[in-house]
Formats: structure tokens, C-alpha cells, sequence
């Protein structure tokens, strides 16, 4: 009984699956979900987490079912060796009840939260859910991503912001998460400095790219534009971002989608969440000849992911335009209506304010897709390429049109445009 000793004596133990299966049994919450009474049954315990931080349990009981996430105060991928704050667990919490609130159709319901044990308890999203990164890896197209992704981001970062909230609710808002600063510390070496500096994490594929990793820690006009977008990242706080939103954090079927782990949660660019989600999904375009074989060249499926980019910023654009127009003149104090009631004046500031985040949305997307090949963290869609000159070929590609777009992503003025230019870098 040692995990329940410890929540009792307000100190924390790491869980593994026996004390795991004491802890269910003596939380009334879960133990209701997993089916009820004192006496349980027996229960199903699986440790699933392939993420860098976190473990995840997937518990079934005799009833029903729940997935367990348990933060430890260390980086996991990396060890001990790396402390990490366990109190990631609480914003993450915070951000899955916020974003539940305003999307609850794409965000796992929360059931439980102990902060002591740093654990949530939420929605086991069953089979045959499957992590998003593992469906592109394996080809297969999801009719609905597009609109449900845009509807996510919309949603969440529209009703976090300015252009719906009070000054007053932003900067409250704004305070709680102030206190993820490990996890924005982390995204802040990870993403916009060790990429562009010898690092003690960083990897690539060696020696294949040991030229185009010294180019870019070489490339001083890539160092300024990155430098721009850190400064942006650290300073800016627009909207509640989920901080990590890549192709791993996204669990789908044909009809479902449901965003998960958002632990990097903080007020920060709205950019960031739409660059990492685009950004991915076109690292998953560069790597699909790695995955083409005699029975598939991939090429539709390559022009399938270009689709989505497209109408996941283009669904994105008018869903944030329509929630903007239907609430012009509610609490929102960005542009209050009593200054900006002319319809040709909110036409022209919401045009200036999606062609910003446009740009900044390449900017960020291009800097994930860069330190997801020369930094710590890299990309199953890549990784499991085993011909590592293959590998290395996508990746070269990859990094290539990403460093293009960082530099020049303020010429781009449609989504289409940047589509093209990655169809024509491969």
C-alpha cells in the first residue's frame, strides 16, 4: 500500500503496475468507472507510454475503463540525469478541462486529478483510436481531420484570447499558467536554441547529414528569424496554446479525433499550435517515399496530406473569422466594437491579424520540423525509415524546404503556395 501511504503522508511515489492496481482500488472515483464496490475484480493494467516524459497506463476493469498519467521529475527519454518538474500534470489537467470546455468534442474527459501523485485519470479513447503519426506512417487518409483539427484550434485558441475574453479574465488566465515555466524553459532550448548550437542531446542521421547540421548551426540569417520567434514564443501570451500539438498528440479513427497530452499548455502565439500541427504533417509528407515500396509509391497519399495542410488552414481561416464575427461585440477587448464598428475597418484588422498568424504559423512549423531532425526529440514518421541513407535522403529533403520556409515565409500568401513549393522539393 505503499502509493496510497504516500498521498495520505503528502509525499510522492512513482507508481509501476502493482501499486497502481492499490491505488485504483482505494480512489472511489476510479474504482466506480472501473466497476464500482470495494471488491473490484480483477483488473487489466498496460503500460502504453512511447511518448519523452510521461508513463501511461491503460486500466480496465470488469466495467469500464480509464487511462492513468503519472508525470515523474525527470525527462523520461533522457533519465534521471534530466530533472523535469512534476507539476506538468497540473496545466495539463488545466488545459484539458479549458479546451474540454470549448471543444469537448475533441478533448478526453478528465475524471480524476491528484496533485500529490502528479497522476491524472481521463478517458481511455479505445481502439480502434490510433495515435495520428502511426496512421500516416502506415498511409492511411482520415476524411474528417481537416475539419475536426480546424474546429480544435478555432475553438480553443479563438475563446483563450483577447478577441473574446476581458483584460482582466486574459491576465488572470494568463498568471495560472505562468507557473508551466519548466515545460516553456524546455520547449525554449529544445526548439529555437540547441538546433543551432552544438548540444549534448542533439542527433541526426550520421554521417549522412553531419554537412547540413553544421550549415545550420552556420546559417546566421536562420538564427535571426529564429531568434524573432523566440522572442515571440517567450513574450507573447495570445491564447492558451496546447504547446505541443504534433501528429503524436492526436489520437483518430475516420471519424474521430481527439487531442491529448497537453502538458506544454501555456498563454503563448496562437502560431505555435498551427506551425506544429502543419509542420508535422508535412514531415510525414517528406518521409512517405521512405515508406513507398513495390506495392504503393505513396504518391496519392503524399498529395492527400498536402490536401489536409491546405484545408486545415483554409477551415481553420474561416471558422476563426466566423467565431470573431459572431461575438464583435461581446467582452472581447482586443478590438472593442464601439472603435471598430465600420464593417470595411473589421474586415481590413481581421485580414492583417490571419495574414500575421499565417506567417507566424510557417515560422513556428518550420522550426519544429528543423529541431525534429537535428535536435533531441525526433519523428517515428522518419525514424522508422531502417535504410538510414534513405532515411537520410527524406530527412535532407525535409530540412532543406523547412529552412526555405523559415527565412522566406513572409513571400508565402496562400496555404497552396507553401503546398507547392513542398511538392516541388521532393
Amino acid at each position: 500500500m505503499a502509493a496510497i501511504a504516500a498521498a495520505r503522508d503528502g509525499s510522492f511515489r512513482a507508481l509501476n503496475e502493482a501499486s497502481l492496481v492499490e491505488y485504483v482500488r482505494a480512489t472511489p472515483v476510479i474504482r466506480e468507472l472501473l466497476g464500482g464496490g470495494s471488491e473490484i475484480g480483477e483488473l487489466s493494467i498496460m503500460e502504453v507510454g512511447d511518448g519523452n516524459l510521461n508513463f501511461v497506463y491503460i486500466v480496465v476493469g470488469p466495467f469500464g475503463s480509464v487511462v492513468i498519467k503519472q508525470a515523474l521529475p525527470y525527462i523520461r527519454c533522457v533519465g534521471e540525469s534530466w530533472p523535469m518538474t512534476k507539476d506538468r500534470a497540473y496545466f495539463e489537467m488545466l488545459a484539458l478541462k479549458e479546451q474540454g470546455r470549448y471543444c469537448p468534442g475533441h478533448v478526453p474527459e478528465v475524471y480524476h486529478f491528484d496533485r500529490i501523485m502528479s497522476l491524472i485519470a481521463m478517458r481511455y479513447l479505445k481502439p480502434p483510436h490510433i495515435i495520428l503519426r502511426k496512421g500516416l506512417i502506415a498511409g492511411i487518409e482520415y476524411p474528417l481531420l481537416a475539419e475536426h483539427m480546424s474546429d480544435f484550434m478555432a475553438k480553443t485558441l479563438f475563446f483563450t484570447s483577447l478577441l473574446y475574453h476581458s483584460t482582466t479574465e486574459h491576465r488572470r488566465a494568463v498568471a495560472e499558467f505562468c507557473g508551466n515555466v519548466e515545460l516553456c524553459r524546455l520547449t525554449e532550448q529544445v526548439v529555437f536554441s540547441d538546433p543551432y548550437k552544438m548540444a549534448p542531446h542533439n542527433r541526426w542521421t550520421s554521417p549522412y547529414l553531419d554537412e547540413d547540421a553544421q550549415a545550420i548551426r552556420e546559417d546566421d540569417i536562420l538564427k535571426l528569424e529564429v531568434a524573432g520567434l523566440k522572442s515571440m514564443f517567450c513574450e507573447r501570451a495570445q491564447a492558451l496554446i496546447h504547446g505541443d500539438l504534433h501528429t503524436g498528440s492526436i489520437m483518430v479513427t475516420s471519424d474521430s479525433t481527439q487531442v491529448i497530452d497537453p502538458e506544454f499548455a501555456f498563454y503563448g502565439p496562437m502560431g505555435f499550435d498551427i506551425g506544429a500541427f502543419l509542420g508535422n504533417l508535412i514531415l510525414g509528407f517528406f518521409a512517405q517515399d521512405g515508406h513507398a515500396n513495390e506495392d504503393s509509391n505513396r504518391e496519392q497519399y503524399k498529395n492527400w496530406i498536402l490536401k489536409t495542410v491546405e484545408d486545415t488552414w483554409n477551415l481553420f481561416h474561416k471558422k476563426f473569422i466566423s467565431h470573431w464575427n459572431e461575438h464583435k461585440d461581446g467582452s472581447g477587448e482586443a478590438y472593442p466594437s464601439p472603435i471598430y464598428s465600420k464593417a470595411e475597418l473589421l474586415q481590413q484588422v481581421q485580414s492583417i491579424y490571419l495574414e500575421d498568424l499565417f506567417h507566424d504559423s510557417l515560422g513556428f512549423g518550420a522550426a519544429k520540423m528543423i529541431r525534429r531532425i537535428v535536435g533531441i526529440a525526433h519523428v517515428e514518421d522518419l525514424e522508422s525509415i531502417t535504410d538510414t541513407s534513405r532515411r537520410a535522403h527524406c530527412e535532407r529533403r525535409a530540412l532543406e524546404f523547412a529552412k526555405t520556409l523559415l527565412k522566406e515565409r513572409r513571400q508565402f500568401r496562400t496555404i497552396e503556395e507553401v503546398t507547392a513549393a513542398a511538392l516541388a522539393s521532393v
